[in-house]
């Protein structure tokens, strides 16, 4: 590999070193899959990765033979290392959305998205752990049981794709892909010092990924840059016949989201800062006093930085206006009931019935059970979510906003055993409004030598990311916050 070092190294460096020759795809998958030996299972063990792709290496050599041969990258994502989330769809590795109960299921196809990353070149190195069916936010599973925080070893990863933000963050991979029905791209960027990407409702595809509410499911990049996340939504963003609601997105969606990567991109902005987002009790001190440092850079990079007092309850919006639980036994059963004939479970029935899943979900599919769509109860969540998103508009439009902005937690990341509180993600996921995570520094803690680490969200309107890339890429330039975990050191 020569000089070339993989420590948060990106997808513009990796081509560069490859078209002068500095580095191979092989070689960077084997340097990966050197550090997911080394952290994995020992040292911290992360717990982040329910499976290596066996394939790996003879996808990169092929791709280093095609650039030998045409003197050309195989696309935008040549033989760049994904880490994906597995509940994402792999013709070619088992899918169990960290459950034993579909452990060693290999689906017939590739998800839309999975698809994608490959015709652009990118090799899936390894599929991640989960909170199981992404149920909730600790990423613990029967597959591989608790992912640990790099950053700080006594917490969670934030989550349900906290495989994806761990492995990310202890430089496993260069892509990460996540995907977010309440919190679940922006928790564990949020947690791991990452940028992620929750796109609108309709702009990428849900096909092939295991539903938990299709209301409000997404997918989107988890990466260390936002260039690298930006990049990514090139690739994985558009319309889909197979799933209905990317017919919002034809028409929308910029050819390249690239140009939006602007140095200035805070330059006249007008941000809203969501005061009812912030927590108001000695617990969540740390984060507030972080995120003080952080909005002093939107000041500084030309943004007008205006106050916004309406009152919106984040828990309330989880208990009165997100469908993820009534929607889950319907969703998953569309989905179970369609796999093979030889797959272990059809229905989230028999889920239950084959005890093969972690303990901590039972109480929540035991809860969806009773639960159900078009419902009275249901149908009035619907039109709260219909209200906010037009509360939503009515703040952003009054005060001629481009964006606002939050904490995504109020209070520090969870400690392992503990549950995720204060989260701020259910604003985007029941508007199905689009959202980035930014690292916004990091917070003292005994147990974590250099912090732990507190992101921002930056929402817009729907189909607005071209505008809330310029925001976030320009923050994150200006403040540099994004530093690797000390429990993962590079290995030359």
């Amino acid at each position: 590999m020569g000089s070339f070092n993989i420590m948060e190294t990106t997808v513009s460096l990796v081509h560069a070193a490859m078209k002068a020759g500095e580095v191979t795809s092989r070689a960077l998958v084997d340097s990966y899959l050197r550090r997911i030996e080394a952290y994995e299972k020992k040292g911290p063990s992360l717990h982040s990765i329910i499976a290596v792709n066996p394939k790996a290496c003879d996808e990169a050599d092929y791709l280093d033979r095609k650039l030998a041969e045409t003197g050309e990258l195989q696309g935008p994502l040549h033989g760049i290392p994904v880490m994906l989330k597995d509940n994402v769809n792999t013709f070619d590795m088992a899918t169990t959305g960290g459950s034993v109960s579909l452990e060693g299921y290999i689906p017939d196809e590739d998800a839309f998205i999975t698809k994608r990353l490959r015709e652009a070149g990118a090799i899936i190195l390894a599929k991640t752990n989960l909170h199981e069916f992404a149920i909730w936010g600790e990423t613990i599973s029967s597959m591989l049981g608790q992912t640990v925080n790099p950053y700080d070893l006594t917490r969670t990863p934030g989550g349900s794709s906290g495989g994806t933000g761990a492995a990310i963050a202890a430089n496993f991979g260069i892509i990460g892909i996540g995907t977010d029905t309440i919190n679940s791209i922006r928790s564990p960027a949020s947690a791991c010092s990452l940028a992620g990407i929750r796109p609108t409702v309709g702009l990428v595809s849900r096909a092939g990924i295991v539903p938990y509410s299709l209301t409000q499911d997404t997918a989107g990049p988890i990466c260390r840059t936002v260039e690298d996340c930006v990049r990514t939504l090139d690739v994985i963003a558009g319309y889909d016949c197979d799933d209905p609601e990317t017919a919002w997105s034809v028409g929308r969606q910029p050819e390249s989201y690239m140009p939006f990567l602007k140095p200035d991109g805070l330059q006249g902005k007008r941000i809203g800062i969501l005061r009812n987002f912030f927590g108001k009790e000695e617990i969540n001190e740390p984060v507030n006093n972080v995120m003080k440092g952080a909005l002093s850079f939107f000041e500084e990079g030309g943004a007008v930085l205006i106050e916004v007092t309406d009152n919106i309850d984040s828990d309330e919006m989880i208990r009165n206006a997100s469908v993820h639980l009534d929607d889950f036994k319907t969703h998953l059963n569309g989905y179970l009931s369609g796999l093979r004939a030889d797959a272990p479970v059809h229905s989230v029935e028999e889920i239950l019935a084959s005890g093969k899943y972690h303990p901590g979900i039972e109480d929540n599919m035991l809860t969806a059970l009773k639960l159900d769509v078009g419902t009275a109860a249901y149908n009035e969540k619907l039109i709260r979510q219909a209200e906010m998103r037009t509360k939503i508009m009515k703040i952003m439009a009054d005060s001629e906003l481009d964006a606002l902005v939050y904490p995504h937690q109020q209070q520090l990341v969870c400690l392992i055993g503990e549950g995720q509180k204060q989260r701020n993600g259910v604003l985007c996921s029941a508007t199905g409004f689009p959202s980035i995570a930014v690292p916004a520094g990091f917070a003292l803690s005994p147990d974590a030598p250099i912090g732990v680490p507190v992101g921002l969200e930056i929402i817009g309107r729907p189909f607005s990311e071209p505008v809330l890339i310029e925001i976030a890429y320009a923050f994150e330039q200006l403040s540099k916050y994004r530093k690797p975990p000390v429990s993962t050191p590079s290995l030359d």
